[in-house]
């Protein structure tokens, strides 16, 4: 664990990077540090004109494409148009958001957060020479995946029940990924971060006035800036560290940036097969290397 920030990035000049749900939060200021230090970075987002805004203000070579993560026809086609890339940054999300399907009939949160990024890794990783990062969160501690019910059909809803299981997804799809390419020998690297407790806009789109309140009082006086918790995905898209680490602050919530801790549930090797084979069927796609 050292002080580690985004002063810290080592040059990217040379690589190309795609940061989905890059036109605010956490995700514009990790492409906005990428393009920096000279990646070219792909803007991945679902809203271009805002896209567009937030391209404006970043330095170096930046280029905004169209992605809906609630869409696997826009997954697919985002990444057609995709030739090679060295890192991809699975930053995009929703969070604890009313009840709503996906184009494909997907839970909202398990179908941006979990299915359309295991659907756009798996579309991109024989075009992917580094790591694909994968953004999850401390939620996924109160997470629990039911294979049986991913998308919330035969269960009441829980806005942030679905939030825990989509974070918790991340990890176990990260293990599982890491372990494929483990078996084929690849270099490629599937590592994780959290951004501990941040300010962002994420936090005004969730469901009900108690949620809203509490969450801009835990704005207020809790939150950490968006700066330090895209610092934790900054280090994960640039150092070496083994595949199927998780990066954040080492207290949880506030802390130097490194490898921290998951829960019990995210280093279950059964269940991350399972949610694997689950994620394969209801997207049509597989590991492709």
């Amino acid at each position: 664990m050292t002080s580690w920030t985004a002063a810290d990035l080592p040059s990217f000049a040379g690589r190309t990077a795609i940061v989905t749900g890059a036109n605010s939060g956490l995700g514009e200021i990790t492409a906005r540090e990428l393009a920096r230090v000279g990646a070219t970075v792909i803007l991945a987002v679902r809203n271009t004109d805002k896209g567009a805004v937030a391209a404006a203000g970043m330095p170096g070579e930046v280029e905004v494409r169209r992605l809906d993560l609630q869409d696997l026809a826009s997954v697919r086609e985002f990444a057609d148009g995709v030739e090679d890339v060295d890192v991809l940054i699975n930053n995009a999300g929703v969070m604890a958001v009313p009840f709503a399907l996906t184009r494909d009939g997907f839970e909202s949160q398990i179908g941006t957060n979990h299915l359309g990024h295991f659907a756009l890794t798996n579309l991109l990783l024989p075009k992917i020479g580094d790591r694909v990062v994968t953004v999850s969160s401390m939620m996924h501690l109160f997470g629990r995946v039911n294979l049986k019910d991913l998308n919330w059909k035969t269960r009441p809803y829980s806005s942030w029940g679905a939030y825990g299981q989509s974070k918790l997804a991340n990890l176990l799809f990260t293990s599982a990924l890491q372990r494929r390419l483990d078996g084929v020998g690849s270099r490629v690297r599937a590592v994780a971060a959290h951004p501990g407790y941040s300010a962002t806009n994420l936090q005004t789109h969730s469901t009900g006035a108690f949620s809203s309140r509490f969450m801009a009082m835990g704005n207020r006086y809790f939150a950490t800036d968006a700066d330090f918790g895209a610092r934790q995905t900054l280090f994960a898209a640039s150092q070496d560290v083994p595949g199927d680490t998780l990066i954040g602050p080492r207290f949880g919530q506030q802390g130097p940036t490194g490898p921290t801790f998951r829960s019990p549930l995210a280093r279950s090797a059964a269940k991350a097969e399972g949610l694997w084979e689950l994620s394969a069927q209801l997207t049509g796609t597989e590991f492709p290397l």
